[in-house]
């Protein structure tokens, strides 16, 4: 007997069927709902865990660009300090009373902070004058020692 495809294809769906309805039945002995009520149910629990999902990558998302923003404004606060640094630093060596090689300028959110030695009262008052007057500054802390 020589049976072709289609004749042994149409059993077996039925059965794939059968055993998928016994499956279905199995899993869900006490579930009174409806084939296509549960199908509906499983799509709702989809879409609701898609729905997390998405709203747990929003959040991330927002939360690596609060990060970013605020790494790139630390950045630019410490280019903007080291601008500061190296503008006192060269109005200083442009007096030569000053002796710019014997003060330390350090910046901090424009505070500047000058520390070592003048040769005089009057220089180490200039020092914090010509600091003073530099853009970006905020304020200045003088602790230069004076050294004849």
């Amino acid at each position: 007997m020589n049976l072709d495809n289609r004749t042994l294809a149409k059993p077996a769906a039925i059965a794939a069927a059968i055993a998928l309805a016994f499956s279905l039945a199995a899993c869900n002995k006490h579930d009174d709902r409806t084939v296509g009520q549960q199908v509906d149910s499983a799509i709702s629990k989809s879409q609701t865990a898609a729905d997390n999902a998405k709203a747990e990558a929003d959040k991330a998302a927002a939360d690596v660009k609060a990060d970013t923003k605020q790494m790139a404004n630390e950045a630019s606060d410490k280019v903007a300090d080291a601008a500061i640094t190296a503008s006192v630093n060269a109005d200083l060596a442009k007096d030569h009373a000053l002796q710019a090689t014997k003060i330390n300028v350090d910046t901090t959110n424009g505070h500047v902070i000058l520390k070592g030695t003048a040769p005089s009262e009057e220089a180490k008052q200039r020092a914090t004058s010509l600091a003073s007057n530099t853009k970006g500054v905020t304020s200045v802390d003088n602790e230069l020692t004076v050294n004849p």
